[in-house]
């Protein structure tokens, strides 16, 4: 799921820390001089879910990273009504629009996003997997403290700036031992007046593929091609910040596929690929690779990482089942196909041959505390691939 909070002078360019905590009351920031903050939101691929339906009230913003529920300085974009927005409808660029207020001039430190309540039979946040019927979404601390986003932005007077805040919904939806499911969101925040675009085509038959722009083996921005093909991933802050991107296009049965070094320019597309010449890539077998966490309160993620040429790119993830610490991870494999962006099209792919099947499971705690282990999936599915806390 992606999230899109449009603010006035954003200047740093970190992944957002998102967790559950409290909310409170307002305050002043001490300047008579403002600007505007504008919320939108957005949505990376989904994994197995045909909706995932979140309902918010309100945006709080303050100038400290530490202030809690009671203390002051907190400024609110209070909705006129709750907006209930399925995340999956917001791909390749789509924004949902959650309204404005004018912020005192400054240095911003902490968002929260705080969501509506489940109510009897009234579902405010839900989910329906992929064949299934519309469940009931948790979504611990929300309603009350609201979701915190530690991510220093600047308002500068009498000025307008997008601050993007990107759920993953393959990373924020969490299944529990008795199937159903709470949210624990994993959110990157990108201010768009030092972003650009990257886009291109994948084949009509690969239409629905996951297409992430990564750095450094971790996702920053995800989609989905559409029917035709297309993928958009906007926006992606300028390359001289953080340096260049990854692509990497992801689909069931079908070989993965890397551009790799992909320049972002402020206020521009770079395309990798065209309609008349998309990335065509092979089909595969898949296998499954899976585990446990424990304890199950190390409430980790599990990603599936490839090494080519000692570089890493992430392939898949899941979450560990909340109650038992389980979890599976559908893999490609055939190699992957890997190409240097140069600036001229077609990039040209080719199998990196000694990468098929191979991964490697990486399991990240709650905590922090990271564990890893190699998997082979080049013939067959691999079990019993554990780790411990």
């Amino acid at each position: 799921m992606k999230t899109i909070l449009k603010t006035l002078a954003f200047v740093l360019a970190i992944p957002a820390m998102l967790s559950a905590c409290g909310g409170g009351g307002g305050g002043d920031s001490g300047s008579s001089t403002t600007g505007t903050l504008h919320v939108q939101m957005t949505d990376s691929p989904s994994c197995g879910f045909d909706h995932v339906y979140v309902t918010v009230s309100k945006v709080r913003v303050n100038m400290n990273a530490q202030a809690g529920d009671t203390d002051g300085g907190w400024t609110e974009i209070a909705l006129a009504s709750p907006q209930k927005v399925d995340l999956l409808s917001l791909t390749n660029g789509v924004l949902a629009d959650l309204g404005q207020t004018a912020l005192p001039a400054g240095q911003y430190q902490q968002v929260r996003l705080v969501l509506a309540q489940n109510q009897g039979n009234t579902l405010a946040n839900s989910i329906v997997p992929t064949g299934g019927s519309e469940q009931p979404l948790d979504t611990p601390g929300a309603s009350q403290s609201g979701y915190k986003i530690i991510r220093p932005f600047s308002v500068q007077p009498n000025t307008l700036v997008d601050l993007v805040l990107d759920f993953n919904a393959c990373k924020s939806v969490v299944q529990k031992g008795n199937g159903s499911y709470s949210l624990k969101p994993v959110v990157t925040a990108t201010p768009t007046v030092v972003s650009g675009t990257i886009s291109g085509y994948v084949a009509p038959a690969e239409a629905g593929a996951a297409v992430y722009a990564e750095q450094n083996g971790h996702v920053i921005k995800g989609t989905v091609a559409d029917s035709n093909g297309q993928f958009v991933l906007t926006p992606l802050e300028q390359s001289s910040t953080n340096g260049n991107y990854d692509v990497v296009i992801v689909q069931n049965n079908v070989a993965t596929g890397i551009v790799r070094s992909v320049p972002v320019v402020v206020n521009t597309s770079t395309v990798v690929a065209t309609p008349s010449a998309p990335i065509v890539l092979p089909d595969s077998v898949m296998h499954v690779a899976s585990g446990t966490v424990l304890p199950a309160s190390a409430q980790a993620i599990v990603r599936a990482l490839q090494s080519i040429s000692g570089l890493n790119y992430e392939i898949t993830s899941a979450n560990a089942n909340l109650d038992t610490g389980t979890y599976a991870l559908n893999l490609p494999a055939a190699a992957p196909l890997i190409g240097t962006y140069s600036g001229s099209l077609p990039v040209a792919l080719s199998p990196a041959a000694s990468a098929a099947g191979q991964y490697t499971a990486e399991a990240d705690s709650v905590t922090g505390a990271t564990q890893s282990s190699a998997v082979n999936v080049s013939a067959t599915g691999q079990t019993n691939v554990n780790f411990g806390f």
